[in-house]
């Protein structure tokens, strides 16, 4: 599976790559904007937006090419790595 993180913090990065490898999943993790957003993020299974560290225009751009892409959107108001342990638990239970 492979996952796109938008938001987050710096130095939780290489926290995340870890947590998302113990549920084999691939990952993509964007804390900030760069130039051509859009097309980095590619075609992912899920998109998990931590949405109290992101700006509002990354929100709207993630959101755009997820559904140019029919991609699930998961949000979460956390950015710690107990709230991506769970939503990685929820995706990969079902």
């Amino acid at each position: 599976m492979s996952v796109v993180i938008i938001g987050g913090h710096d130095r939780m990065v290489c926290q995340y790559k870890k947590i998302c490898k113990e549920y084999k999943c691939k990952a993509k993790i964007f804390t900030k904007m760069s130039g051509k957003f859009g097309e980095q993020i590619g075609s992912p299974d899920v998109i998990i937006l931590f949405t109290n560290t992101v700006s509002h225009k990354m929100v709207r751009s993630a959101l755009a090419e997820a559904e140019k892409r029919n991609t699930d959107v998961v949000r979460c108001h956390s950015s710690s790595g107990n709230a991506l342990n769970d939503i990685l638990e929820n995706i990969c239970k079902a």
